[in-house]
């Protein structure tokens, strides 16, 4: 250790950064972390997931109470809304949070380094004007928004993702630009809030990525609930004129353009890696052409004792996909087999209902498959059909589950329901263990409870279902 001042230097507090120091550090290994922000947790924790989930979470009773809802179950009550005190249990989740990172950093001594790192060589990075040498060096640096070329962001008009979470009132009239996960997310929170809500998406369906019948259903409850969608339409110009934007679109396929005005403008079109300022060059390192830092399994660069994880490496830019590379780099350095399955990583869309799935779409699965001469079986389950979701008032959605015809080997799993980010987990263990549908269908399931639906879906399989 004479040579180097740590083991292990995690560039990078986000979900990754901070659960592999962690871990680093319950394994042995002298630990640091380099974080510039003032809290941990980097984008999730601070201006991502959590605080977009308490607004989501206070939003959804907001609007259960003004839509009659809760009227439905003899609850009547009139809301009004304290928008000041909705930001405010926002910010304490998020205060709460990331101290509770900063504690456990101090009770498994991972040092904080605080600034940002640059690399000078392969095994030095700079911070704050001081030189620290490590025996290995993680990349954790995460990501952020991807900018829509010509358009500015000033966080007043024309917002991103952090911004869209402070306005200071709800806007008359939002558009969104991108059909995505996180577009969608704070979109329904300013819906839900009172806002008349446009999403424009390029692609000619919501959620790219997704399962083709959860993207098509998103769309129709999304509609439903009051969202005016805009598919298959580009944004070409926003111009800003004092407190108002002017938007103009035009069909993906070409055509004649129209202008809508917004209060607000929330830019969504997805995220890139952070790599700007590390200098890279200088440990031998390069980015591919997305911006990514190339690793293989074990999530080691091409530098020997260098390694990267989460956003800024290939692979979905989601938070628990990142914490668990960041616990297999950790042991991989300490000489244990860090395990990550990279097939096996769900993702969930926290609107109401819940949007969520793992593994493989029907249109993958089907491709991947036709290689071989293999088919695929489908079963599928309403929640209507749901006694849980059914008492609830909580009809909308179903459950999808694709298996190989011949194995029956649980393929992907894909599912919309009030629940559906938590019922995942369920899937996911299932498919991690190579579950068929028919182990599945044969797990006893607690009764009532919206997991049934995943339960009578792996029934549905083998064209065996009990309540449809």
């Amino acid at each position: 250790m004479a040579d180097y001042d740590y083991d292990v230097l995690i560039i990078g507090a986000g979900p990754g950064g901070y659960v592999g120091a962690i871990r680093a550090a319950q394994l042995g290994l002298k630990t640091a972390c380099v974080e510039a922000r003032e809290t941990l947790g980097g984008t999730c924790l601070n201006v991502g997931c959590i605080p977009s989930k308490a607004m989501l979470h206070a939003s959804e009773y907001f609007d259960a109470a003004a839509n009659g809802s809760m009227a439905k179950m003899g609850v009547i009550v009139t809301p009004k809304l304290d928008l000041e005190a909705m930001h405010g249990q926002r910010k304490d989740a998020v205060k709460q949070l990331t101290g509770g990172i900063e504690f456990l950093f101090k009770k498994n001594k991972v040092d904080w380094l605080k600034g940002y790192a640059a690399f000078t060589s392969a095994d030095t990075v700079e911070v704050a004007g001081k030189s620290y040498r490590a025996k290995n060096i993680v990349v954790a640096t995460g990501s952020s928004v991807t900018p829509l070329p010509g358009v500015t962001i000033d966080q007043k008009v024309v917002v991103d993702s952090t911004g869209a979470l402070e306005l200071p009132k709800v806007p008359k009239k939002m558009v969104v630009i991108g059909g995505g996960v996180i577009g969608l997310e704070l979109g329904s929170v300013w819906r839900r809030l009172g806002a008349e809500v446009t999403v424009v998406e390029f692609l000619d369906q919501l959620l790219p990525g997704m399962d083709m019948d959860v993207r098509k259903e998103a769309a129709k409850i999304f509609k439903k609930q009051g969202m005016a969608l805009k598919l298959g339409t580009k944004v070409t110009g926003v111009a800003v004129k004092g407190a108002k934007a002017t938007l103009t679109l035009e069909p993906a396929a070409g055509g004649a353009s129209e202008t809508i005005e917004a209060d607000c403008v929330l830019v969504s079109i997805g995220r890139r890696p952070n790599t700007e300022g590390l200098d890279l060059a200088k440990a031998g390192l390069e980015t591919n052409g997305r911006g990514q830092i190339e690793v293989d399994h074990d999530l080691r660069t091409k530098v020997a004792g260098i390694w990267a994880i989460g956003d800024v490496v290939p692979g979905p830019m989601l938070a628990h996909k990142a914490e668990d590379e960041g616990i297999a780099v950790a042991e991989n350095i300490a000489g244990q087999t860090g395990i990550i399955n990279h097939a096996v990583i769900p993702s969930v869309v926290y609107t109401w209902p819940e949007i969520a799935g793992v593994g493989m779409t029907e249109e993958q699965a089907k491709e991947s498959l036709s290689a071989s001469g293999g088919e695929i079986k489908i079963g599928k389950f309403p929640m209507l059909a749901n006694s849980r979701a059914k008492t609830n008032h909580e009809p909308d959605g179903f459950v999808k589950v694709i298996a190989d015809a011949k194995t029956d080997r649980v393929l992907g799993v894909w599912c919309i329901a009030s629940v559906a980010g938590t019922m995942i987990a369920q899937a996911a263990q299932a498919m991690e263990f190579g579950a068929t549908s028919e182990d599945i269908a044969y797990t006893c399931h607690a009764h009532p409870t919206h997991s049934e639906a995943i339960k009578e879906a792996a029934m549905a399989v083998q064209g065996k279902p009990i309540h449809i």
